[in-house]
């Protein structure tokens, strides 16, 4: 456990950080918590940051203390409304990378208008946890090199982009799949933990503009509604307008944006 002094503006003591446990700390004023630092790996292999300080000086501390012992590069997402929060992490050193819009998206197909939509002949989708892994992995470097080749990956989901080994696929059971006989053409992933999130819908280039993202769409969020899901939610870069008119077509809201910030 490592204890390091910083001058405080708190109070008549100094404020202690405290690295509590493997990448956690504490900001204490006269024993008192003041804030808390926190570290994790996501599973693209980037290391993102978080600070909860109840003062300036203590996020200030923290963040001083944690960016000294951590390697870079280093990652943060912030509500883009929390001003002050987004001010203390580029005061340690942060700038913004990217944005990007959450949409609330509707399941039911009597407002998505997505009830009749159908894939284009020749394909089928193939349901989350039935797809063939090989392929899978197949249709989605596929993609991936598509988007770096035009756009550049970082343009996609932030919680897509590459682990260290290149590979995306972080739980195949997660994914359903629009497919050909020889192929698969494109593919959606929706994650549930607190409420459904669809973290991808992507189509390889040459099959674009032939309904399957619809298709891709209507299958995930009609799944959705059947098992009692009002509402999924979506991520957008605030530069993917094809994405944003995809989602907003079917009558999906932006519902607030993030930023995220790197070192």
């Amino acid at each position: 456990m490592n204890t390091k002094p910083f001058t405080s503006d708190l109070g008549e003591n100094a404020v202690l950080i405290t690295r509590v446990a493997d990448r956690q700390w504490h900001a204490l004023d006269d024993d008192l918590v003041v804030g808390r630092g926190h570290a994790q790996h996501r599973p693209d292999g980037r290391l993102f940051v978080t600070i909860d300080a109840w003062h300036e000086a203590a996020f200030d501390r923290l963040a001083e203390a944690m960016t000294a012992e951590l390697p870079t590069p280093l990652y943060t997402v912030v509500d883009a409304a929390d001003v002050e929060l987004t001010a203390g992490w580029m005061r340690a050193g942060f700038t913004i990378r990217r944005r990007e819009w959450e949409y609330v998206v509707p399941t039911d197909p009597r407002v998505t208008g997505l009830a009749d939509v159908l894939p284009p002949p020749g394909v089928t989708i193939v349901p989350a946890g039935q797809a063939d892994e090989g392929q899978l992995r197949a249709v989605d470097r596929a993609i991936r090199d598509e988007v770096e080749a035009t756009v550049g990956w970082q343009s996609m989901p932030a919680e897509v982009v590459p682990r260290p080994e290149g590979d995306t696929i972080v739980d195949p059971s997660k994914y359903a799949v629009a497919a050909a006989p020889d192929r698969y053409l494109g593919l959606i992933r929706v994650v549930r933990v607190k409420r459904p999130r669809i973290g991808l819908v992507a189509v390889r280039a040459g099959e674009q503009r032939r309904g399957i993202a619809r298709a891709l769409l209507a299958h995930a969020l009609g799944t959705l509604h059947h098992s009692g899901s009002t509402a999924a939610w979506a991520e957008v870069h605030e530069s993917n307008q094809a994405a944003s008119t995809l989602f907003e077509g079917i009558g999906a809201r932006p519902m607030s944006s993030n930023l995220e910030l790197v070192r």
